[in-house]
């Protein structure tokens, strides 16, 4: 799986060193190229404007040795009555496209035309339109993403084009029918997933293969933005369902592209402040790709021990104790020694001194980093990694 970080809110587009800097000092090492850096696809004069806009952009990401696997095409505004920018547009994001090429980006997100168009007409429009595009992207060697989108209702934001799997899934197969070849796949973007009340592990499932990129930023449920995740919190509870996007993205083995949208966050935060916010981001995003790559931290080991006998140890052993059973389980609790729990023998953390190196000891418990210094402090030298069960299936089973 591939992390990246949109630039918006970070890089100044005029003077982008500093922001460049920034990121790859947190450890992004790959970057969304977006070219609304350069503003709006109306905003644009033509395609020269925006190769001279990226210029100073793609010679800074050269320094830091920054690479792009995805990029975001200038779009029109959601509210915009006018249908005769379309040409302008796909002018525009064939320049995109090129430029994708030029730097070796595989993906283009390409949003779907709706704004300004009668309802019923908008497959007949867009399918059309992203056929012209298809020509330029396969000399280009490049895929366009769709992305679900959300519209405005008097005021209020609702389920848009391509919001429902289901429908989003039957353009992208339509798309690489007519192109006899898998040249669309599609962006989801958990922030209109929020706004429109969706679920995103039924989005995910039924996206499948065809889910390449996901967009990962908080906002309200209401209103549009993009604010680094868990941070958008109402009365100690997210405004956001993560649980349900990670198991979703468990559940089709994403690994595609984790592409990290805190757009409001980053620009409502002194440039003073920015290294360590980015540093903390480039955390959050790493804790995503670990929850959905659970299993494969599982696997990596030939065998492996648990520390805990609690609830995180029984969710271990319903969800992947058969397929990776451990050898047993310890506990500090002395009362415990000796005794069985979901069929593992709890042993005294003294045990874990007689494992093989190369048997893992996974923490069931959320006092993660005092027991990882208990053990080390014991002399364990085995691999310790940390076993979270916030996002399992198993989170909401009668607790302890």
């Amino acid at each position: 799986m591939i992390i990246s970080c949109f630039p918006t809110g970070i890089v100044n587009i005029k003077h982008p060193g500093q922001g460049i800097m920034d990121l790859s000092g947190a450890g992004f090492i790959n970057v969304v190229l977006d070219m609304n850096l350069c503003g709006q696809a109306v905003e644009l004069e033509d395609s020269a404007a925006l190769n001279a806009c990226m210029e100073k952009f793609f010679h800074e990401a050269g320094k830091h040795q920054i690479c792009f696997s995805a990029a975001y095409a200038p779009c029109l505004p959601r509210n915009t009555k006018c249908t005769d920018l379309q040409e302008k547009l796909e002018e525009t994001v064939s320049e995109c496209i090129r430029i994708c090429g030029r730097t070796g980006c595989r993906y283009l997100v390409v949003r779907p035309l709706f704004a300004g168009l009668p309802h019923g007409v908008e497959w007949d429009v867009n399918r059309t339109y992203y056929l012209r595009l298809a020509e330029t992207a396969r000399a280009y060697n490049v895929m366009l993403l769709l992305e679900n989108q959300c519209r405005d209702m008097g005021g209020h934001l609702v389920r848009g084009i391509c919001s429902h799997g289901e429908t989003a899934a039957e353009w992208i197969d339509r798309l690489n029918d007519e192109c006899n070849e898998e040249r669309f796949g599609f962006c989801m973007d958990s922030g209109v997933c929020n706004i429109c009340g969706q679920s995103m592990y039924e989005f995910a499932r039924v996206l499948g293969r065809r889910l390449k990129m996901v967009i990962l930023r908080d906002c309200d449920g209401h209103r549009e933005s993009a604010m680094l995740p868990f941070t958008c919190a109402f009365q100690r509870q997210s405004q956001t369902d993560w649980l349900n996007l990670i198991r979703g993205l468990r559940e089709i083995e994403f690994e595609g592209l984790l592409a990290l949208n805190m757009t409001d966050t980053a620009a409502a935060f002194s440039p003073l402040l920015r290294p360590q916010l980015l540093a903390m981001a480039k955390s959050v995003v790493d804790y995503f790709r670990w929850q959905i790559e659970m299993e494969r931290f599982l696997e990596k080991y030939p065998r492996r021990v648990l520390f805990g006998a609690g609830n995180m140890c029984r969710n271990y052993m319903k969800c992947y104790g058969e397929k990776y059973p451990p050898l047993f389980t310890c506990d500090n609790n002395k009362t415990l020694w000796g005794t069985f729990f979901c069929g593992l023998e709890v042993k005294p953390p003294e045990a874990l001194k007689e494992i093989e190196p190369d048997c893992a000891v996974f923490i069931c418990n959320i006092y993660y980093r005092e027991i990882e210094k208990q053990l080390r402090k014991m002399g364990v030298e085995s691999p310790i990694e940390y076993f979270n069960d916030e996002y399992m299936p198993t989170f909401y089973f009668e607790r302890l």
